[in-house]
């Protein structure tokens, strides 16, 4: 109720007098709150996994990644509206563009994938980086270069880590038998690794989607909640969901949220004719909520590893969804702005 109301208190401002301060105001204190938490007394942080990723405030806690998000989505729309057009350029001028951004996008590796061990968000930003550069106009070349970029560090990122090989062998170890099948004896051997831990989460989550086969057992009769998925309220509740309400269930919940995504980005096309930052503002926060949905499922259904990922106004957690729906809100701000015009 209360995220509704952010909403609709958000979509009723004028977009000229408020939208700058609200994006660069949730950027910049985002920013820093998240780098003082790591420094903060445990009496004011929360901890998971060993690291500092929530706020505590009288009454309530919440993340500042989450937040974060938002803001960085708007500094890149501001930004990029202001340094790349469609005109075309060498390569080596893009870089020379885009390299502050990458310095910045170092630092925000820094706080969120070392300072809290959480990777998958990274992943996000880096996806929704790299597709916003692209529409805000940098040619094919800088978007491959970007990719590959990314790549590149999210394979620094798990191979320094114990944990996220420990994850990359779980999956493996689900899907290594179907995959290495389809190989050649001697190729599948060599990719083969024994002895990998029990993949306890993923099959158990495999099974709540097939048991809840086409139309589910019923809402608040699934049996994997009792115990088997740990998580099923934060990186499961997908698993959960569907073996509730079935494979029919699981496609209606998927085409409502794909219908909201599918609006946010009729207002960013509609949006820039009229003026860029809103046009990749809007782009910027449609890409999140996909990017955010399709790494839980896929991550639920074994075919990426889990990332830890909540699911756009599914998983537990306020500021997940709060912080959705402050985005949706700018969003619904500038639509009434075009509407008028």
């Amino acid at each position: 109720m209360f995220s509704i109301l952010v909403m609709w208190g958000l979509s009723q401002l004028n977009p000229e007098k408020s939208l700058t301060f609200i994006g660069f105001s949730i950027f910049f204190i985002c920013l820093f709150l998240m780098g003082i938490m790591h420094y903060l007394p445990d009496s004011l942080v929360t901890s998971a996994g060993g690291a500092k990723r929530w706020i505590r405030l009288p009454g309530f806690s919440f993340a500042p990644v989450e937040f974060f998000k938002i803001g960085f989505v708007y500094f890149l729309a501001w930004s990029f509206a202001r340094k790349l057009d469609e005109k075309k350029k060498s390569l080596a001028e893009e870089l020379r563009i885009i390299l502050p951004y990458v310095a910045v996008f170092i630092l925000v590796i820094y706080l969120i994938a070392v300072m809290q061990n959480d990777l998958g968000q990274v992943v996000v930003l880096a996806l929704t980086l790299a597709v916003m550069a692209f529409f805000a106009g940098t040619s094919k070349r800088l978007f491959a270069i970007s990719i590959l970029f990314s790549i590149a560090i999210f394979l620094v990122a798990i191979f320094t880590s114990e944990h996220r090989i420990l994850r990359i062998k779980v999956w493996w170890a689900t899907i290594q038998n179907m995959v290495l099948s389809l190989l050649p004896e001697g190729l599948a051997s060599s990719l083969r690794v024994e002895n990998a831990p029990e993949p306890y989460q993923i099959t158990n989550s495999l099974n709540a989607i097939n048991h809840g086969g086409y139309f589910g057992q019923g809402i608040g009769s699934g049996s994997f909640k009792l115990g088997f998925l740990s998580e099923i309220h934060t990186d499961f509740v997908l698993a959960g969901i569907a073996e509730e309400v079935g494979f029919v269930g699981i496609v209606i919940i998927t085409l409502a949220i794909f219908l909201v995504i599918y609006r946010i980005f009729r207002i960013s096309s509609k949006s820039g004719e009229k003026n860029r930052v809103y046009y990749l503002f809007s782009l910027g926060v449609g890409l999140l909520i996909v990017f955010s949905f399709l790494m839980n499922a896929y991550g639920v259904t074994s075919l990426t590893p889990i990332k830890g990922i909540a699911v756009p106004f599914l998983s537990y957690g306020g500021s997940s969804v709060l912080a959705l729906s402050v985005g949706i809100g700018m969003v619904l701000m500038l639509s009434k702005k075009i509407k008028r015009q």
